[in-house]
């Protein structure tokens, strides 16, 4: 429920954002930053509250976290000016931040890797999407009402997530959880790193990603970053243990959720100014012409573990990138008068087919052959990898559609889509490349293998 509930609070937004700056009288630039608040605090602090989950107790982290979300969603509900609001905003994704990885380390520890795990994890990302795209729908519905619905309504969602996980999530004792001690150090240059990255990203499209800002920005990060692994690398009990990057798959899933939510998000961001400033649909109507994906995520998502089960996360990964590819490639060519049953509707089809298939297999693949004392760092570490690939590449199509032409006419904008289209693509070839290379090693026999011996449960699954 969490997971849908992050992922709702994060679509609704988007429809509400024009009443948000009329009735607070907030300006383009400060806008912005009620979506990408959120995203930095969330994506800031993701690694940190992965690790917090394995040392503090998953089941701590989690109620915690949920209940800052709540109070803080119904904060942003009352919010009198624009600056409570975004203070609002980067709470809730710090809070976020703390749930999620929680919540996916409760799974993977709870059930044993194979069908039972794979199981969870598929209806896992069944609300991730169903909360996305049923958060469109409530926005376009409440914003009709009034804005401030759409940050009320997570509240109570959110307190009934509290009572059911007081209620169902076991207490584990300490000596289950990984009683290493704190790299605080390493914490902390983590977190500032994170959070340079992320608003430096974000706000590239609008100082200019060959800005100074922009650059320095960059360079700081990676100067951080070098610091971090040195300190990593030294560390009695690392925040993050490098040798986790040994995994293969784990790396490749973390490379794959990248660019799968780098060209999705971006993907949807620029349809969606498409339907509503070149088509001229209303909010809701944008909503829900999203819902054909919805619909065969809710639908195909819960068998997508079976299908792993059957091939192997490998397989549907490299079909689910392909998918994704074809879509985006589809919409290349609208036109002003497109009509959706025949220019977007197959994209929406192919859309749903490529995240039922792929994101299910992103979370088996990365949580897969971690042992429980690090799991709450390998959702932490994917769920980093997708807020990062949603922010680069929703920057990098946003610096494309505000350098392409004018917005003088229907024409124009469309003119300025089209190589933001390109983008997408090109991000999403990117991870089918990398999926590939998955499969083709999938495809190798292993040592063991040679030797007439069983495939372990990691060579299985990936």
């Amino acid at each position: 429920m969490i997971v849908a509930l992050n992922t709702l609070d994060l679509s609704m937004v988007g429809v509400a954002l024009p009443a948000i700056r009329v009735d607070l009288d907030m300006s383009t630039s400060a806008l912005q930053w009620v979506v990408s608040g959120y995203v930095l605090g969330y994506g800031g602090f993701l690694l940190l509250g992965g690790r917090a989950a394995d040392l503090l107790g998953r089941r701590r982290v989690f109620l915690w976290g949920v209940t800052v979300l709540a109070v803080a969603s119904l904060l942003g509900g009352l919010a009198s000016n624009g600056a409570l609001l975004i203070i609002t905003r980067f709470i809730k994704g710090v809070a976020a931040a703390f749930t999620t990885p929680a919540a996916l380390s409760v799974i993977t520890t709870t059930f044993s890797e194979g069908p039972s795990r794979n199981r969870a994890l598929s209806i896992f990302g069944l609300f991730s999407a169903s909360g996305y795209s049923l958060g469109l729908v409530l926005s376009g519905l409440m914003t009709e009402v009034n804005w401030r619905w759409t940050f009320v309504l997570p509240a109570p969602i959110a307190l009934g997530t509290l009572l059911a996980g007081i209620w169902l999530l076991p207490t584990v004792r300490a000596e289950q959880r990984d009683r290493r001690g704190y790299d605080l150090l390493g914490a902390g240059v983590s977190l500032v790193a994170m959070l340079l990255l992320v608003y430096t990203v974000v706000n590239a499209p609008k100082v200019g990603w060959l800005a100074l800002q922009t650059v320095v920005g960059l360079a700081a990060v990676g100067v951080l970053a070098i610091i971090f692994v040195a300190i990593e690398s030294r560390s009695r009990h690392p925040l993050v243990r490098l040798g986790i990057f040994r995994s293969g798959p784990l790396t490749r899933a973390n490379l794959g959720a990248i660019a799968f939510f780098g060209g999705f998000i971006s993907f949807q961001f620029v349809v969606m100014l498409y339907m509503q400033s070149v088509q001229g649909w209303t909010p809701l109507q944008t909503a829900l012409a999203f819902l054909p994906s919805a619909v065969i995520v809710a639908v195909g998502a819960p068998r997508t573990g079976a299908l792993v089960d059957r091939f192997g996360t490998a397989p549907l990964i490299v079909i689910g990138f392909a998918a994704h590819v074809v879509a985006y490639a589809l919409c290349i060519r609208v036109d002003v008068d497109s009509g959706y049953l025949t220019s977007v509707l197959p994209s929406m089809i192919l859309i749903g087919i490529g995240f039922m298939l792929v994101y299910p297999s992103l979370n088996i693949q990365a949580t897969a052959g971690v042992p429980n004392t690090e799991q709450g760092l390998a959702g932490g570490l994917l769920n980093t990898s997708v807020q990062l690939g949603s922010a680069i590449g929703l920057a990098a199509v946003t610096a494309v559609i505000t350098t392409s032409g004018d917005e003088e006419s229907a024409a124009a904008l469309l003119e300025a889509f089209r190589p933001a289209l390109w983008v997408v693509s090109g991000i999403a070839l990117f991870g089918l490349a990398v999926s590939v290379v998955g499969m083709v090693r999938r495809s190798q026999p292993t040592i063991s293998e040679r030797h007439g011996g069983e495939k372990t449960v990691m060579e299985s699954v990936t």
